[in-house]
């Protein structure tokens, strides 16, 4: 009889584990539940603060593409101060003349610009703009080469329109010394030569420099290690075209002063023979 009362109390306690069990799985179920929501509110955030970094960098990238301009134009301007002139002469030294000529012929850039120079400390301030592949009616042909007013800080108190001599010379970079010379007389009704009232003015000059067939043959005297070399000189003395070779003689290397002394005392010694 024990057996029996044993045997009829066995299935109130297998209900009762059963109940118990499933309250677990329940109180787990919820837990989870639970889980599941604080984990997906955590993905949303994670999600949130994505997009957020992606909307920084997003905005990031601009500013550093606009601050490497800035680095390449701050860098542009200080290899320009370090080639500056403030006498009314500028020896420029054009570098990869092939590569630039190439440039031009296929008009990817018909045009090249100096570092810009001045007349004086206190001057008209300039540069020149060379067409390797010419300008205008003289393309193919000729090179052309341009003086280009510049706006300056001093040009409320200078004399408008420029209208000095300007003279060009490209070097003959052998020992023969057999250099390219010519010159121009600004033309002062051009707006090329009036106060610039933007940065720069457009260019004037001469169209027709010298021949390409100058330069064409390998080996010429005037390209040498794939460079040129060009001077514009603003002549505020008339110097007379015969001493125009003379002054191009002297050693670049000498202070313009000393330069400017020393063609006042050929030009005086040539005057008493």
């Amino acid at each position: 009889m024990e057996k029996i009362h044993e045997t009829e109390h066995n299935p109130v306690h297998e209900i009762q584990i059963l109940n118990d069990d499933t309250q677990h799985l329940s109180d787990e179920s919820i837990r989870l539940q639970n889980s599941m929501e604080s984990l997906t509110q955590e993905i949303s955030s994670i999600k949130l603060s994505i997009e957020e970094q992606r909307t920084v960098l997003g905005n990031v990238q601009p500013n550093q593409e606009a601050l490497a301009q800035d680095v390449v134009s701050l860098e542009e301007k200080i290899d320009d101060m370090q080639y500056v002139s403030y006498d009314g002469t500028f020896i420029w030294k054009v570098t990869n003349f092939h590569e630039k000529m190439i440039d031009a012929q296929s008009e990817r850039e018909i045009s090249i610009d100096s570092p810009p120079f001045y007349s004086s400390p206190t001057g008209y301030k300039m540069r020149a703009r060379l067409y390797p592949n010419g300008n205008g009616n003289a393309r193919h042909v000729y090179m052309s080469l341009y003086l280009v007013l510049m706006c300056g800080p001093n040009d409320a108190i200078l004399k408008f329109p420029f209208n000095y001599r300007v003279i060009c010379f490209l070097y003959d970079q052998t020992p023969r010394k057999r250099h390219i010379i010519d010159c121009f007389r600004p033309d002062i009704m051009s707006i090329s030569f009036q106060r610039p009232r933007s940065e720069m003015n457009v260019g004037g000059g001469i169209g027709k420099f010298f021949p390409l067939s100058i330069i064409q043959p390998e080996g010429n005297p005037y390209v040498q290690d794939d460079t040129i070399f060009i001077k514009i000189m603003i002549d505020f003395f008339d110097m007379p075209n015969p001493l125009l070779p003379y002054a191009l003689s002297l050693d670049p290397g000498l202070p313009m002063y000393i330069q400017q002394l020393m063609i006042k005392q050929e030009t005086e010694r040539r005057a008493q023979q």
